[in-house]
């Protein structure tokens, strides 16, 4: 799947405003921002990674509109800010809204249930400008849960570019107004220098939020108006330049170069906002400086990489480029979910570009242009048509955001009241509800909807998750919890990744039962191992943190001496069938066999792996499959017998536990089980059906400890 971190080009859509001289337009910037978003769009369909190009469109729509108004406040005039959201409402909302009100359709035509909600939150976060703050404070959730990316994540670029433009706005009128009687080059002046502080103010907090927690930085506004305020600057120094034709050269081939080339030597994903940034910013300033100046009149020829920029294709795809953003993103990610596929090849990628190319020459020509403010203060027949039409458009633009906002909110309050039943999940009734019961006591199974429904599986997490009594990805603090019987002297300690997490709903119950507590030492995606460097599940990602993580936590561990730890012995081939044990678990099992510690060895439950790619239980029944066809052969999902058992021999403190029988049948490893949903997301299992484990995992347990 494609990366979490998206990009997009922010732009206000419109053509580029005048230079320092207001008769020149900079037809070479318009193609830059065709190059960039050619590069986005080229990443993100077949290559899945940053390409810098957000940091090109933040750059010069500071350029553009930060120009704009350091002309408005040098010449005194009044800025009246009714009137200046109002143009920028007509240049962005239009296309927006119509690119969300066909993304809605197509997502409630081609996704499950289950991903509507995020698309409800993320359209009222888009159409309210505040994504990319969504986005931010749930990063961590998609990363653990495996959410399946949205076709509105893309959008956060948008949010960040309209909260710049309203801030802007507001000091710029606020300066206007309290020093309406200084002189212009005075205001200018004072524009600038807070424009300056504000910058680095911003640039030196991108930096420290990058260390304390990048992936919520990488949304961050403050951390990214380093970036269009560096626009802004460049719009305040460019009429100043007199660089000379070779300087000028150098300049725009070293910035365009940096600009296509960042995007394979710098991974943006990790490294922006902060100083890796500079890359593609101070290359798109050097572009800037390079084709402006005031010894740069219209008539004077372009130099050779400035007519590269100007050549009609590149400038025309500059001018769709924020309607192609907006395109782009939710036509491929819309095309995976209806192929069911990861990744986009050479051909349906190629294909997926000619679609949003197509619909974003469209969009510009149907819906932008006819509602731009032109010649609207010249008195005549046509502007009053133009204004009748104009009138009219707004009105439905006004109507279909209406239809949007209720329709995500009407969407919302459906879900809060599905889940609002949820709390029974904890008191279902066996024998309406055996779940794990039905393979391993053969219970009767009664012909009753299955629980969690699919809109309740989401939240039927463990008490862990709630509590906040997991480590997040991006944190390397170890936080413990005590469950089960509190006040016991007999402790288990549950360690590991959240496929040792889940099991806490039922180490909970049992522990208040048979009098034991629960000590609980765990870290999302991390599982106890000796890896230098550990990768996060599923993907190649380097997890630094996991690494520092282990350390403080077996320390602890040994410090703490509990009586067992509970941790996973196995994890399953992504490339084939079965499951293994990994060699880099051992060196942790031979450090507790140092200290004395007994280990309650668990078998991995079986990861919902089809084809090598990861598939959601829930969103498989969601779109009209069943049990049986929204699960795996058991061939697929485990080996013949538990790997642990080779080693059993070398960890004579080590008891195995396996609960592969109350999971899969022999031959089927199903989505429902006793009418209780088993998964509640591609691999974690839902806090229901273990619930219903627990008859079974008390009486493995009980085998091990010796306690009951």
């Amino acid at each position: 799947m494609q990366t979490s971190f998206n990009e997009t080009p922010a732009t206000t859509g419109a053509s580029p405003l005048p230079d320092a001289n207001p008769r020149r337009i900079r037809h070479d910037l318009e193609g830059l921002r065709g190059i960039a978003i050619a590069l986005v769009v080229a990443f993100h369909v077949w290559l899945g990674r940053v390409s810098g190009g957000v940091d090109v469109f933040l750059v010069l729509s500071g350029f553009f509109f930060g120009g704009r108004l350091l002309r408005v406040a040098q010449q005194g005039q009044r800025l009246s800010l009714p009137r200046e959201l109002t143009r920028l409402a007509r240049r962005l909302l239009p296309a927006l809204v119509f690119v969300l009100a066909v993304c809605a359709v197509l997502t409630v035509w081609i996704q499950p249930q289950t991903r509507w909600e995020p698309f409800a939150d993320q359209t009222l976060a888009s159409l309210g400008y505040f994504q990319n703050w969504h986005l931010a404070s749930t990063v961590n959730d998609y990363l653990r849960a495996g959410e399946a990316v949205s076709p509105l994540q893309h959008l956060w670029s948008m949010s960040v570019q309209g909260q710049f433009f309203a801030a802007t706005l507001l000091v710029v009128a606020l300066v206007t107004v309290l020093g309406a009687r200084l002189s212009s080059r005075s205001r200018r002046g004072t524009i600038v220098a807070i424009v300056g502080l504000a910058a680095l103010a911003s640039f030196v907090y991108a930096n420290f939020a990058h260390v304390a927690d990048q992936a919520s930085a990488y949304y961050d506004t403050f951390a990214r108006a380093w970036e269009p305020l560096a626009g802004v600057l460049a719009a305040a120094m460019i009429s100043r330049i007199r660089w000379p034709g070779w300087l000028r050269v150098s300049a725009a081939c070293l910035g365009l170069v940096a600009i296509l080339l960042c995007g394979v030597l710098i991974d943006g994903v990790r490294e922006y906002p902060a100083r890796w940034a500079l890359v593609p910013v101070v290359a798109t300033l050097l572009v800037i400086f390079a084709g402006g100046g005031a010894d740069q009149p219209e008539t004077r020829p372009q130099l050779g990489p400035m007519r590269l920029l100007s050549l009609p294709p590149l400038v025309t795809l500059g001018a769709i480029g924020y309607s192609l953003y907006l395109w782009h993103w939710p036509v491929l990610i819309l095309w995976l979910a209806y192929t069911d596929r990861e990744s986009a090849g050479i051909v349906d990628g190629a294909a997926i570009i000619a679609v949003s190319v197509a619909a974003a020459w469209l969009t510009l020509r149907l819906i932008e242009e006819p509602l731009r403010d032109r010649g609207a203060s010249v008195p005549s027949a046509h502007s009053r048509r133009r204004g009748t039409l104009t009138l009219a458009a707004a009105t439905v633009l006004a109507l279909v955001s209406a239809g949007l906002v209720m329709a995500s909110f009407g969407w919302r309050q459906h879900v809060e009241l599905v889940r609002s039943s949820g709390s029974e999940l904890t008191t279902l009734p066996a024998r309406d509800y055996p779940g794990a019961r039905a393979l391993i006591a053969q219970a009767r199974v009664a012909k009753l909807p299955m629980r969690p429904s699919v809109l309740e599986a989401r939240e039927d997490q463990p008490a862990t998750s709630v509590d906040g009594c997991i480590t997040e990805f991006l944190s390397t603090d170890l936080i413990t919890c005590v469950y089960g019987d509190q006040t016991a002297t007999r402790t288990i300690a549950l360690a590991g990744g959240s496929h040792s997490e889940h099991w806490i709903t039922a180490l909970d119950l049992l522990g208040r039962q048979q009098g034991f507590k629960v000590t609980t030492y765990l870290k999302m995606g991390c599982p106890l191992t000796t890896d230098e460097v550990p990768i996060i599940a599923g993907s190649l990602e380097p997890y630094p943190e996991c690494r520092v993580w282990i350390d403080d936590a077996m320390n602890r561990l040994i410090a703490d001496r509990p009586d067992f730890v509970f941790t996973t012995t196995t994890r399953p081939y992504t490339d084939g069938p079965g499951d293994f044990v990994p060699g880099n678990y051992l060196g942790i099992w031979d450090r507790l066999a140092e200290n004395g510690i007994a280990i309650l060895g668990l078998r991995d439950t079986p990861w919902m792996f089809r084809d090598g790619v990861l598939f959601s239980p829930p969103d498989c029944i969601a779109g009209g499959g069943d049990a049986d066809s929204c699960g795996l052969p058991r061939s697929e999902a485990l080996s013949d017998s538990n790997p642990t058992l080779d080693y059993a021999g070398r960890y004579p403190l080590m008891s195995l536990l396996d609960l592969s029988d109350a999971i899969c049948s022999a031959e089927t490893c199903r989505a429902v089980e006793g009418n209780v949903l088993v998964y509640h997301d591609e691999h974690h299992l839902s806090a229901t059906y273990v619930r219903s484990l627990a008859d079974e995992l008390a009486r493995q347990l009980s085998d091990a400890t010796g306690w009951w």
